[in-house]
């Protein structure tokens, strides 16, 4: 008789402890909305604004971009004299409709030795990086940016090289 008092019990445990976690799973649950824009290119080489984690869908170059954030920022503050006008490097996410995600690095600068490069092709267009806000100053540095970056990009059509000669 105990030992079904002690199974019955352990039953009981158990599936109350089940009911816990369902309620608890529920109640964490957060709600994620993505705001996703669809962006128009009405002129070729728009420039088109972004701020981080930002997410559009451009529907002429059927390609979903999103700006991840700020990899690198070497620029030089506005209230210093500096030697190297320094680097910003922005990571944009590009997704075609039937191309798997990939990650662009478009800096401030083309500087191959560092492997910067203002524009990269992706699915036949050309991405250009043509300005990162806010510019960094000395007093607060580049640590109290994070978060507060804009860029601004343009999109144009990759022009098709030619073989022939």
């Amino acid at each position: 008789m105990l030992h079904k008092a002690i199974i019955f019990s352990l039953g009981v445990l158990t599936l109350s402890n089940c009911s816990a976690q369902k309620e608890m799973n529920t109640s964490t649950k957060t709600s994620v909305t993505e705001i996703k824009e669809t962006k128009s290119m009405n002129k070729e080489g728009e420039v088109i604004y972004f701020t981080e984690g930002e997410n559009k869908f451009l529907k002429e170059a059927e390609m979903n971009l999103t700006f991840k954030g700020i990899s690198e920022d070497s620029r030089c503050p506005t209230d210093v004299n500096c030697v190297w006008a320094g680097v910003a490097v922005a990571n944009v996410e590009v997704m075609g409709l039937a191309t798997r995600p990939a990650m662009l690095n478009l800096a401030t600068t083309d500087n191959a030795g560092r492997n910067y490069f203002k524009t990269a092709e992706f699915n036949g267009y050309t991405i250009s990086l043509v300005e990162v806000t806010p510019y960094p100053n000395s007093k607060e540095g580049v640590k109290a940016l994070a978060g507060k970056y804009r860029i601004g990009i343009t999109i144009k059509k990759a022009e098709e090289k030619s073989t022939m000669k």
